[in-house]
C-alpha cells in the first residue's frame, strides 16, 4: 500500500514512472519530474527547487554539493604541472635560480654598481679599439635596461649617452681645427691656415686634415666617451641616498657633498623633460634658442629651491654638528688620514715608474693601512645613527666582482697582445676583434642575471 502524503510525504515509485509516461498522477500525491540534466560523474539529477508544489506538497530539497562534481572526500588527480607527493603547482627550475623581484630587504648595495661601472671604465681606459669600446657601452647599456627603475637618477643615461656622442664631435673639431700631431699621408681637404705668433710655435689653426688624424681623434673621443657612459650607468643603477648611508662615518660630511653634486644632473635632467613635456602639451615649440632660454630659467629656479630646501632638510638633521674628542685622538687622526693619502700617492707612482717597482705596492698597501685606521678613529667624531644599513650579500659580491674580473683581463690583455687593443692609426690599418679579450667583456652581463629585480620590472 502506498504512502499518502500526509504520513511521510514521500512519492510512489510507481507513479512517479507514470508522470514520467506523461499519465496524470492520482489525486493527493506527489508529482516527481524527471531529471533534465545531469551533475558529476554518477549522472545524479538535478537539485530541484525547495517549496511547495502545484498541490501544496512539501518538496525536500538536496543536500548542497550533491548533485555537482565528484565527492568531497574524493581525491583530485594532480594536474600535469603539480607535484604528484604534494599536490602543489610545479616551480620550474629556471624560476628557483632565477633573481627574485627587488624588495628593501634584499636591495642590491649601491657601492655594488659603482664597483662594477668602475671596473668597466678601467677596462675601457686600457684599449682604444673601436671594437671593444663599443661592446663596453653594449653591455653597460643592456644592464641598465635590465635592472634600472623608474626613480628621478635612473633616467640620466640617456643623457650620459649623448654626452659622449658629443664628446666625440668635439674631439673630431678640435682635430680638424688645431690639428694634430699624428703625421698623415691621406689628405681628406685642406683647411685656410691662419699664421700664428712665433710663441705660438706647434700650434696651428687649420690646414690640411688627413685621415689619420681623424681616426686618432675618434678612438680617442669614443674613450672618453665610454668612460663617461660607464659612470652614467652607475647613476642610473645606483640610489645616491642609500649609497651615503653606506660611507664610513668619518666621510659623512663629504659625502653628503659628492652626493648632492652628483644628483645635480639626474635632477636637472628630470626638470628638462618635464618642462619640455609641458610645452609640448600646450603646442609650444621644445626647439630653437627661444624655448631653451624659456626652459633654463625654470630649470634654474628649481635647482635654487631645491638646494634651500636640501640645506633645510641638513640643518633639521643636524648636519655638522660632532661630539666631542680628546685633542690627542683628533691630532692622531689627521696624522694616520693625511700620512695614508701621501703614501698612497707614492706607492701608485712607484708601480706606474720603473724605478719603484719594488717598494711601490708595499707602501701602497701600509699607506692604505694607516688611511683607514685614521677613517675608523675620525668616525668617533659622528654621532649620525644608521637605521636599517644596508646588507652586503652574495649578489653584491658577484656584482662587484664581475667589474673586477673584466678590468683585471683588460689589463691583462694589454700586456700580452697590445697591438690588438691599440690599433695603429699609421699607417691605416682596419681594427680586428680579439675573442678572448672580447668574451672577458661579456663577464659585464652577469648584473643582469643576479640583480634583483626592479619592482617595476616584470620577471
Amino acid at each position: 500500500m502506498t504512502a499518502g502524503p500526509g504520513q511521510d510525504g514521500a512519492a510512489d515509485p510507481v507513479d512517479g514512472g507514470a508522470a514520467a509516461d506523461g499519465a496524470r498522477p492520482p489525486t493527493g500525491a506527489t508529482r516527481t519530474r524527471p531529471s533534465t540534466r545531469t551533475g558529476g560523474a554518477g549522472g545524479n539529477p538535478a537539485r530541484p527547487k525547495a517549496g511547495p508544489t502545484h498541490d501544496g506538497a512539501a518538496r525536500t530539497p538536496r543536500p548542497h554539493g550533491a548533485d555537482h562534481g565528484p565527492a568531497r572526500d574524493v581525491p583530485t588527480p594532480a594536474g600535469r604541472g603539480a607535484d604528484r607527493a604534494t599536490g602543489s603547482p610545479r616551480v620550474p627550475t629556471y624560476k628557483k635560480w632565477s633573481a627574485p623581484e627587488a624588495t628593501r630587504g634584499n636591495a642590491l648595495h649601491a657601492g655594488a654598481w659603482w664597483l662594477w661601472a668602475l671596473g668597466l671604465a678601467t677596462a675601457a681606459s686600457r684599449t682604444t679599439n673601436p671594437l671593444l669600446l663599443g661592446l663596453i657601452i653594449g653591455v653597460a647599456g643592456y644592464v641598465v635596461a635590465a635592472r634600472r627603475t623608474d626613480a628621478p637618477w635612473a633616467r640620466s643615461y640617456g643623457a650620459f649617452v649623448k654626452l659622449g656622442l658629443f664628446v666625440i664631435g668635439l674631439r673630431l673639431l678640435f682635430s680638424m681645427l688645431l690639428g694634430s700631431p699624428i703625421p698623415g699621408a691621406h689628405t681628406l681637404f685642406t683647411l685656410p691656415e691662419l699664421p700664428l705668433p712665433a710663441w705660438a710655435q706647434g700650434i696651428r689653426l687649420g690646414g690640411r686634415v688627413t685621415a689619420e688624424q681623424l681616426v686618432f681623434a675618434f678612438y680617442d673621443g669614443m674613450k672618453l666617451a665610454t668612460l663617461l657612459i660607464c659612470v652614467g650607468a652607475a647613476n642610473a643603477l645606483a640610489n645616491p641616498a642609500r649609497l651615503l648611508k653606506s660611507l664610513p662615518a668619518a666621510l659623512y660630511e663629504v659625502g653628503v657633498a659628492v652626493v648632492v653634486a652628483m644628483t645635480f644632473a639626474p635632477n636637472m635632467v628630470a626638470d628638462v623633460v618635464r618642462l619640455r613635456t609641458a610645452r609640448r602639451l600646450r603646442g609650444r615649440p621644445t626647439g630653437g634658442v627661444r624655448a631653451v632660454l624659456q626652459i633654463g630659467l625654470p630649470v634654474l629656479e628649481g635647482a635654487l629651491e631645491r638646494s634651500v630646501a636640501i640645506a633645510a632638510s641638513m640643518d633639521a638633521r643636524g648636519y655638522g654638528r660632532t661630539a666631542r674628542v680628546p685633542a690627542a685622538v683628533r691630532h692622531t687622526t689627521n696624522v694616520l688620514t693625511l700620512g695614508g693619502l701621501l703614501g698612497m700617492c707614492a706607492g701608485t707612482y712607484g708601480l706606474l715608474a720603473a724605478e719603484g717597482a719594488g717598494y711601490g705596492l708595499a707602501l701602497l698597501l701600509f699607506s692604505l693601512l694607516l688611511a683607514l685606521a685614521g677613517l675608523r678613529l675620525g668616525g668617533r667624531r659622528s654621532i649620525r645613527t644608521r637605521y636599517r644599513p644596508d646588507r652586503w650579500g652574495v649578489r653584491a659580491w658577484l656584482v662587484a666582482d664581475s667589474g673586477a674580473a673584466v678590468a683585471a683581463l683588460l689589463i691583462r690583455a694589454a700586456s700580452l697582445d697590445p697591438e690588438a687593443l691599440r690599433p695603429g692609426v699609421v699607417p691605416l690599418v682596419a681594427p680586428t676583434l680579439p675573442l678572448w679579450p672580447a668574451a672577458a667583456i661579456l663577464i659585464g652581463l652577469l648584473p643582469a642575471l643576479v640583480a634583483p629585480l626592479p619592482t617595476s620590472k616584470e620577471a
